[in-house]
């Protein structure tokens, strides 16, 4: 099998979100309802 990584690591910066991007995903976790139903979840977009 291949190998899927390289050998010398990359070099990681410090990673800092666009604040559109929380405001999105603070949008879509207020928004996402899940329902339990007996063994099954379902998943409700409420928007």
């Amino acid at each position: 099998m291949a190998k899927l990584y390289s050998k010398t690591p990359k070099k990681i910066e410090n990673l800092n979100p666009k604040e559109e991007t929380i405001i999105f995903l603070l949008n879509y976790s207020k928004a996402l309802s899940v329902i339990n139903c007996n063994k099954m979840k379902f998943e409700a977009l409420l928007n």
